[in-house]
């Protein structure tokens, strides 16, 4: 990891502190007299969380960097305040965590920090904890500080990457450090994530996230890893082709009801410049399985619906339409009606 300046400006707590307090008119007052408006700040960290040693790099006094208008969330790092006296709202979560991993050298964003920042699908227990993880090379002390929780561990250089000004831990990185609190299930949701390929029509990117290869390699490079069993058995899981979570849900109920294992979001040509590209599908007993997400309840999107069962129909194909609710309760209703329309399509249980 790159070295940062750990010069953060802690002189500020060993000086003397002022006494503040709120006379009936509401202005700032302290021990030596009224306080005036502060001086701006500037431009460069007038808008964003900063350390202490930007500030003072950028020529802001200390006595600026002790004004009530910042937000102090840890030792060394100031955040601007809006008009209401709160934190600034709206703060780019990459902006929010720069600050830490400046402060502190040789640290990085990770675990369930690191799962927000890559905006992993999938349920990581505690994910909504404020605390930001850091985390560190197992040659250097663990990082404490208020609003951090700190880590350890070996890394090797492709583990840690720069986004937006942050360093990171690598996506498969991540996957792996929260294995240990989240359930094979899940982790095969952020698997399926990584590994999908993207469509060009909707995304920038041509390529995976991560390939099996580079997932396996992960779990090769740190045997032991608390968690570490539970992400073998998700990579075995693991399919290219689902399109989202719910989609691997599903697939994922399915073959633990011992019910054939589908083909994914694969095309389908029902007749001659008809093609369909269905999130599930039996081929074999001409079976279609989609997925209705929230999106599916607009007017367009019904209309869209109805042609798109038209077509299946036309097609000789049976459709199978799974909702949200038909995914409770361990989604019994939803494997009711891929086994039912199995069924009738020939398929014997084995």
């Amino acid at each position: 990891m790159t070295r940062q300046n750990d010069n953060n400006c802690e002189s500020l707590n060993h000086r003397r502190s002022w006494l503040w307090i709120t006379p009936a008119d509401g202005r700032s007052v302290c021990d030596y007299g009224r306080v005036k408006t502060p001086r701006p700040l500037p431009a460069e960290i007038a808008r964003v969380p900063f350390t202490c040693q930007e500030a003072v790099d950028a020529g802001v006094t200390l006595r600026r960097l002790r004004h009530g208008e910042l937000d102090a969330p840890s030792r060394g790092i100031r955040v601007p305040q809006d008009g209401s006296g709160q934190g600034r709202e709206g703060t780019a979560l990459s902006e929010a965590l720069r600050p830490f991993t400046r402060i502190t050298s040789f640290s990085a964003v990770s675990h369930a920090t690191a799962f927000t920042f890559w905006s992993f699908p999938g349920f990581l227990p505690g994910q909504e904890d404020p605390l930001i993880h850091i985390s560190r090379p197992d040659t250097r002390a663990i990082p404490r500080r208020k609003g951090v929780v700190g880590h350890v561990g070996q890394f090797f250089d492709d583990e840690i990457v720069h986004v937006e000004g942050v360093l990171v831990t690598s996506r498969p990185r991540t996957w792996l450090d929260n294995a240990r609190r989240m359930s094979v299930e899940e982790l095969t949701v952020v698997a399926d994530h990584l590994l999908r390929l993207p469509r060009a029509a909707f995304e920038i990117r041509t390529e995976p996230f991560c390939t099996l290869g580079q997932l396996s390699d992960m779990l090769d490079r740190h045997k032991g890893t608390p968690g570490i069993r539970k992400a073998r058995l998700a990579l075995e899981l693991a399919r290219v082709g689902s399109d989202s979570a719910p989609e691997t849900r599903l697939r994922l109920a399915l073959n633990a009801a011992c019910l054939p294992e589908p083909m994914l979001n694969m095309p389908i040509e029902l007749r001659p410049g008809v093609i369909r590209q269905p999130d599930l599908s039996y081929p074999e007993y001409r079976i279609a399985v989609e997925y209705d997400g929230d999106g599916h309840s607009e007017p367009q999107q019904i209309v869209r619906d109805i042609d798109r069962e038209e077509d299946f129909s036309r097609g000789g194909w049976l459709l199978v339409r799974i909702s949200k609710r038909h995914m409770q309760n361990q989604a019994l209703s939803a494997l009711s009606k891929v086994r039912g329309a199995l069924l009738s399509r020939g398929w014997v249980p084995k």
